[in-house]
């Protein structure tokens, strides 16, 4: 490839990324698709309708992942999930701080992307305030602290932290061959426990949660395939051109708010360049706007009070600074770090929800105490 190629080659990547966002926001915003909201909705009333979207979601991410890693379309270690270098605690505890964030914010990164396209300005304060805190957490102040005391703790694994490279090595089989039958697995044990129930056989959650697999699926495919260059004309290195670190990713929205502040804030910077995870920022917005203004659903939304903006804000920032510790959001670790059997998504995606169960608790104490 020549140095010449490369403009279009990004913009490719840019506007994939921006149309598996806006795809993103649509579904999201047409079956209500909320982790936090799951996770409300099962703690406070016994209803699995979203967490089997969501159940949906992880396995149609897992199936399609290792698929990828099984045709050889994309590598697992090119991605930032699978490291051999383990951060249990970073995973725990970042995902606990983001899960109660995303409870006092009503709602994770992906939610306040959603809800700023219905019309939501409490949901534009987060994003902004959400953007400052984990921007700080990767380069500023934050960060200096994440690095020197949770960072500190590194579990050195003899292979990539994923499954199919972890059990490959101990029984002396290749991770290609191993990842499609895990991920099959993984996603048909899903799929069998969310259609135990009666609410778990509707269509909108199939619907939903294949809809939200997929764009993730669509991620790991953009950035594997059209944006890998094995040799880079300039630095004659192996990159995926258009992505923030250059490295495969799909989607995610805690880092790439952040960046997406950056971007708006210094715009005259020509360093600063639009990437895939910038795009599909703005793609999910984008969709969900679309569909609420369809469906004659888009409101505005301002703070009831000083309370429930305080709320947001502290919520805002437990989400910046927890997102950037556990290495990703209910997204970004969730479903799509998830989606590569790696141990420290799962590790953080316990803590998420942990974190969200004991901020909901926490609201009822506090509304018995009032009441």
């Amino acid at each position: 490839m020549s140095e010449a190629d490369l403009p279009a080659l990004v913009h490719r990547v840019l506007w994939a990324g921006l149309a598996l966002g806006a795809l993103f926001g649509a579904v999201a915003q047409r079956t209500h698709f909320c982790t936090m909201g799951a996770v409300a909705d099962i703690v406070n009333m016994g209803d699995w309708s979203r967490m089997n979207m969501w159940l949906v979601a992880i396995a149609t991410g897992m199936l399609g992942f290792n698929a990828l890693v099984g045709l050889g379309l994309v590598q697992a270690r090119h991605s930032i999930y699978v490291s051999p270098d383990w951060l249990p605690l970073s995973n725990l505890l970042g995902g606990l701080v983001f899960g109660f964030g995303m409870v006092l914010a009503s709602g994770c990164g992906s939610k306040t992307l959603v809800r700023i396209g219905g019309g939501s300005l409490k949901a534009l304060v987060v994003f902004v305030v959400l953007g400052v805190a984990a921007y700080a957490t990767l380069r500023g102040i934050v960060a200096v602290a994440r690095v020197g005391t949770v960072d500190r703790v590194v579990v050195p694994l003899p292979a990539g932290q994923d499954l199919p490279s972890l059990l490959g090595a101990a029984g002396g089989t290749s991770a290609r061959a191993l990842a499609p039958w895990l991920g099959a697995a993984f996603a048909l044990a899903i799929g069998a426990f969310v259609a135990r129930r009666p609410d778990g056989r509707r269509p909108e959650t199939w619907l939903g949660g294949l809809g939200i697999g997929a764009a993730v699926i669509g991620g790991w495919w953009v950035t594997g395939q059209w944006a890998h260059v094995v040799e880079h004309p300039l630095t004659l290195e192996e990159t995926f051109v258009g992505t923030q670190g250059g490295r495969l990713e799909s989607l995610t929205f805690v880092a790439p708010i952040a960046y997406s502040v950056d971007w708006l804030i210094l715009f005259s910077d020509t360093t600063r360049v639009l990437t895939f995870g910038i795009v599909s920022t703005l793609g999910v917005v984008l969709g969900s706007a679309a569909v609420a203004l369809a469906q004659k659903s888009f409101r505005w939304e301002g703070f009831a009070s000083t309370e429930d903006t305080a709320n947001h804000l502290f919520g805002a920032v437990l989400m910046g600074v927890g997102g950037v510790t556990a290495l990703g959001c209910t997204v970004g670790q969730g479903l799509t770090g998830i989606s590569t059997l790696a141990l420290g998504s799962f590790l953080a995606l316990g803590g998420i929800v942990a974190g969200a169960v004991a901020a909901l608790r926490y609201q009822m104490w506090r509304l018995e105490r009032q009441a």
